[in-house]
């Protein structure tokens, strides 16, 4: 029995009395006493895979910050290191993938791997926090969508352009298909996964959504991201965020999916014409966090009376960043909380 579920019943559309508020990367960086327990590990992978540690630092903020969901530490990048790619975070650089997926022969070797048995770090991390939060607040799942993780698995790191990537679909669309295809069916038994482990909603990154014209994000993504929504949408309420592809609102409202996540520089009124009666998170700027209090409660204010009119989950319009002050965050996260407009 949940204590707080005003993020659930938003999700899932209900009314709610007051609008519920998390922050994408809300478990991480800004807050002191992860950055504690993260200087005795040897990496940020270390923490990830040891689901004692993970299910830690997931409870952090809801202690830290009070928000109304608590996201389970974790990365987007599991799902390829699970199906036989893997991947190093490097320090001050970021993620890097040794060997990258250049032919058919490579798509072949990689595996659709049983969940417990590729994943089931993830899966314990989720049970151990269900379980010490004890019904305080609902618990996210997450994976990445699969455009997102083909951009980082065929490029082998971070990009600007994604340029290998993206020419990936140029050339060889069969061979780019080829690979969405097994990165989905690893997803949807991922996620599936999630939620037998404790997971009440799940979340779809499509972090490099915005590196792609509209036909392309159409074919490459959005079909697969239907998919996952579609098996998923049975079993929780599902939440898409695609970052800059603004373009894509309708091709989600026609989904499954039961919330659409907004990133900064989309407009709210227009993406509630387009998207009906799904639910609406977002999407403060996180750069606002940079301001006064008095300019982070008056642009948390804005950002609310922007949403009205439908149901409303707030966030930032992408994650928090590293360097925000945590007292601003708990600016954010109060007026939020105390808006009643």
């Amino acid at each position: 029995m949940l204590k707080n579920d005003l993020f659930l019943r938003a999700a899932r559309g209900e009314a709610t009395e007051r609008t519920p508020v998390w922050l994408m990367r809300q478990a991480g960086r800004i807050l002191p006493e992860y950055r504690a327990l993260r200087a005795r590990l040897s990496g940020f992978k270390e923490l990830v895979e040891t689901p004692e540690l993970a299910a830690e630092v997931t409870i952090q903020p809801i202690d830290a910050l009070d928000v109304d969901a608590a996201i389970i530490f974790s990365d987007i990048l599991v799902v390829p290191d699970a199906m036989g790619l893997r991947y190093e975070m490097v320090e001050a650089r970021g993620p890097l993938f040794p060997e990258t997926i250049k032919s058919a022969a490579d798509i072949d070797k990689l595996r659709i791997p049983d969940p417990e048995e590729g994943l089931g770090y993830v899966l314990e991390a989720l049970r151990i926090t269900k379980k010490a939060l004890n019904g305080r607040v609902p618990l996210i799942g997450f994976a990445g969508a699969p455009w997102t993780l083909l951009a980082y698995m065929v490029e082998g790191h971070g990009s600007k352009t994604f340029s290998k990537a993206r020419g990936m679909l140029y050339r060889e669309p069969a061979l780019a298909h080829q690979l969405l295809a097994k990165i989905t069916a690893t997803t949807i038994a991922y996620l599936k996964a999630q939620v037998a482990a404790g997971a009440q909603v799940v979340q779809i990154f499509d972090s490099w959504a915005g590196t792609l014209p509209p036909a392309h994000y159409t074919e490459f993504s959005a079909r697969y991201i239907a998919e996952i929504t579609e098996a998923l949408a049975p079993l929780v309420p599902v939440t898409v965020f695609a970052k800059g592809a603004w373009w894509a609102v309708p091709e989600f409202a026609a989904t499954a999916c039961r919330t659409i996540g907004l990133d900064w520089n989309q407009d709210p009124a227009q993406v509630r014409q387009q998207a009906g009666n799904k639910t609406l998170q977002g999407n403060l700027d996180p750069c606002a966090l940079y301001g006064t209090r008095e300019q982070v409660k008056a642009a948390t204010e804005t950002m609310l009376r922007q949403f009205a009119g439908g149901p409303h989950i707030a966030n930032l319009g992408h994650g928090v960043y590293p360097d925000t002050d945590p007292d601003n965050v708990r600016v954010f996260v109060d007026t939020v909380k105390g808006w009643r407009g």
